[in-house]
């Protein structure tokens, strides 16, 4: 070979090794760079409700261990799906815009809903970090003392007694619908655009009750009186409320809460803000205890694993709904 074509040979190996470098080596160097700007942290339901107090609660921790502000916003509406819709349409998968989301919410909207505006599946899930089981609360005002009242109330007068909550096809719909199933009782639900508007509400005297989240009871003691919890076993911050189990109702269930990126998002991006939302979460954990939540750290496989797990504990009661409205 003479050495003018070794020279060509050559050049040409240091360009492939030059391409090499650019495809791969620089965009993970931008990618371990990640943070260099702000988060947007959106939440999409109101100031005051359980994904609220968790955003505050998290803000400053994530801000240490991501290095950068974290700006937590709210956009209420459709139980979530204004926020989850506008989200999928239009955010970046760069990192830099992430979301609070919801368990059944993402599960039943987009089944239920003729056109929900998003996809169970459009997202790329960060981590689901709490669980807070559903509650059936009235005001300490209230003439029903226990469960029993309310029901025999709403067995005597179908349809009279209206139990707030949050969102439609929501966890709090969909534990009202099954409460009305079990007692074999109408109530009228009334959907909210968060949890927060639900508390002057009740507490006003527009509701018969509310099918809110164990965290109410806690957060409102003076205020409000829990009449079940929809758990397995009491919880530790409300010892005195009991379960509809307990109380010969087989009810059990609520909300997973977490945060999620646009799909599409780099994995070791996603990667970080796990990590970040873990080490927060240890952090955060006894004082959400306390506050009625229940901690849970699902991240990565476990995530989605998760989201498919509690499709089928409410496939049953979806699938009775989508029944009824095809008959409509």
């Amino acid at each position: 070979m003479s050495s003018k074509s070794n020279r060509l040979y050559q050049m040409v190996f240091v360009y492939l090794c030059l391409v090499a470098f650019i495809l791969v080596v620089m965009p993970a160097a931008a990618t371990a760079e990640y943070p260099e700007k702000p988060i947007s942290y959106i939440i999409s339901f109101n100031p005051g409700g359980e994904s609220d107090v968790t955003a505050r609660l998290q803000e400053s921790h994530l801000e240490k261990f991501l290095g950068v502000p974290v700006n937590v916003s709210h956009k209420p509406g459709g139980g979530g799906a204004v926020a989850w819709s506008e989200f999928q349409r239009t955010a970046k998968p760069d990192g830099y815009t992430i979301i609070g989301v919801n368990i059944p919410h993402i599960i039943g909207q987009p089944m239920l809903r003729k056109d929900a505006g998003y996809e169970t599946n459009g997202f790329e899930l960060i981590m689901w970090f709490h669980f807070t089981p559903n509650a059936l609360i009235v005001s300490k005002e209230s003439p029903h003392k226990t469960l029993e009242d309310f029901l025999a109330y709403a067995k005597k007068n179908p349809k009279a007694a209206t139990v707030g909550g949050s969102g439609s096809f929501s966890a709090n719909h969909l534990e009202t619908l099954r409460m009305e199933r079990a007692a074999g009782v109408q109530v009228t639900y009334v959907p909210h655009t968060g949890t927060g508007p639900v508390i002057p509400a009740l507490l006003g005297g527009h509701l018969t009750g509310a099918m809110g989240y164990s965290m109410l009871g806690v957060q409102y003691k003076d205020q409000l009186r829990v009449l079940a919890v929809a758990a397995d076993e009491r919880v530790e911050s409300l010892p005195d409320a009991p379960t509809f189990k307990e109380l010969g109702y087989d009810i059990v269930g609520g909300a997973f809460r977490g945060v999620a990126a646009p799909k599409g998002t780099p994995p070791e991006i996603v990667a970080k803000l796990a990590n970040a939302y873990s080490e927060t979460n240890k952090i955060i954990a006894e004082k959400q205890r306390q506050l009625g939540f229940v901690m849970t750290y699902a991240t990565g496989k476990d995530a989605y694993a998760l989201v498919d797990r509690m499709k089928k504990n409410y496939e049953g009661i979806l699938q009775e709904i989508a029944d009824q409205k095809k008959k409509q």
